[in-house]
């Protein structure tokens, strides 16, 4: 099995059970910077797995597609996991916040306001947390293994 596909499968098991603790109400924070450490630590576990004598531009490449990897199987619960809140939200309390002047200008825009709150805005708030996921991880799952690379050519 090839380092960055190791790499990315136990970053990815780490990143679940990152999205799983971010469910409790202020460890959502700390997960959140945790996962960036996370994409970098990936970028260092796939360059660790190269054999020597390691170099900065082959480990980089194995720890951006290994943190893209992990980002992705993240990501993917993470989608899940916001399109089951939003089917559990109760909309009529979400939508009783919302000043009135503005879900009156979104009924005259033709835009009925709920479509905002379904399971369906789950499934697109968490793929487009994905994606940007997949370019942060990519970056830094990068810069992790030419790091790890040139300090640790041997």
């Amino acid at each position: 099995m090839s380092p960055w596909l190791k790499a990315g499968l136990i970053g990815g098991a780490v990143l679940v059970v990152l999205d799983l603790l971010s469910l409790i109400p202020c460890v959502g924070i700390v997960t959140c910077i945790l996962m960036l450490v996370v994409y970098f630590g990936i970028g260092v576990l796939a360059a660790y797995w190269i054999p020597p004598v390691r170099m900065a531009g082959q480990a980089a490449g194995q720890g951006a597609l290994a943190a893209a990897l992990a980002a992705l199987v993240g990501g993917v619960v993470n989608t899940i996991i916001s399109a089951v809140q939003m089917a559990l939200t109760d909309k009529s309390a979400i939508l009783a916040q919302i000043p009135a002047e503005s879900l009156e200008q979104l009924r005259q825009a033709g835009i009925d306001p709920s479509t905002f709150i379904g399971p369906g805005a789950g499934v697109g708030v968490g793929s487009l947390c994905c994606i940007t996921g997949l370019i942060f991880a990519a970056i830094l799952g990068a810069v992790g293994g030419a790091i790890f690379a040139a300090v640790k050519s041997d």
